[in-house]
């Protein structure tokens, strides 16, 4: 069976036009319906349904396209994994991480991996899971790390579970609530800052305040976590944070935790989000092993300090 043909099959459901997927392979639009006329005769089925202005594939249309799409995914992933074994060396990587885990986990594994590795280029994109799962799915990044609790259970993703983040939350010395019990509601009258925190627990702190959905939950949201704690050591707000990030400006008795009588249980359970299928380049599997031994050692040194 042609793999370009197959192409051109799959080009045309996506675009459900002629000139428009004819120009996407970079074929002339007669040329194009040739090749789609060509492999219905060989496969002796009618994959697509003409109209006037639109084409639709036909119920064995769907099946063949579903088909098509493993075969070209596989024969991609073939190629590359040639190439790496052909070249043998670590090649560069990209790969994606979510708001949350940006903050807690890769200010220790880029540093570990430019240690590391320094002649390797990586490319590291930073957006929520929506986003990076359309990257993911379009091959532009080998894999990414995110809040699991938001992602759909599909047999196409495979998921490293990787330890859970308790959040607590922390205020500078000296601060109103310092050194006292206190509401989450008392909190609130301060400000909580936080990085950008998934739905889920987005929902969690609306819920524990008696807030609708809507409402503007955590008062300031940041995704630098050095901005987000020098405005927690320069004013009233309360921090929300793992405390691997604030250990030691808790050991300086620059931050201390509150003790909050009614705050949410607030945990972060990442994971790191590839395609099944799918083998990681040298690189992309080094930053996976650095990414969970980083993240095991925040566990660790968090459970050390409970």
């Amino acid at each position: 069976m042609d793999l370009r043909r197959l192409s051109h099959v799959v080009a045309l459901a996506e675009e459900l036009h002629f000139a428009r997927a004819a120009a996407r392979v970079h074929l002339s639009q007669p040329a194009f319906s040739r090749s789609i006329q060509a492999i219905e005769a060989e496969l002796g089925l009618r994959l697509f349904e003409r109209g006037d202005a639109d084409v639709r594939p036909t119920p064995a249309g769907q099946f063949v396209i579903e088909g098509a799409r493993k075969l070209l995914f596989d024969a991609r992933c073939l190629q590359r994994d040639i190439g790496l074994y052909r070249d043998v060396e670590l090649g560069d990587t990209a790969f994606g991480v979510g708001p949350f885990p940006a903050v807690t986990l890769m200010p220790g594994v880029l540093s570990e991996l430019r240690k590391r590795h320094p002649k390797v280029r990586l490319r590291v994109e930073e957006s929520n899971w929506e986003q990076l799962l359309e990257r993911l799915r379009a091959e532009s990044i080998e894999f990414f790390v995110s809040d699991t609790n938001v992602l759909p259970d599909e047999a196409a993703l495979t998921i490293r579970l990787l330890p859970a983040q308790q959040i607590e939350l922390y205020a500078r010395a000296g601060h109103p609530l310092a050194g006292s019990r206190c509401t989450f509601a008392e909190i609130w009258q301060f400000g909580l800052a936080s990085a950008t925190p998934p739905a889920t627990m987005r929902a969690e702190l609306a819920a524990a305040l008696q807030l609708s959905s809507s409402a503007t939950v955590p008062a300031l949201e940041c995704d630098n976590f050095g901005i987000l704690r020098t405005v927690a050591l320069s004013t009233d707000s309360v921090l929300a944070s793992p405390h691997a990030l604030v250990a030691a400006d808790v050991e300086a008795n620059a931050l201390v935790r509150l003790e909050v009588t009614d705050a949410p249980t607030l945990i972060v359970r990442p994971g790191i989000v590839s395609l099944t299928g799918r083998t990681p380049s040298p690189m992309a599997r080094c930053a996976m092993e650095c990414i969970e031994r980083v993240a095991s050692g925040s566990s660790e040194s968090a459970a050390g300090q409970a």
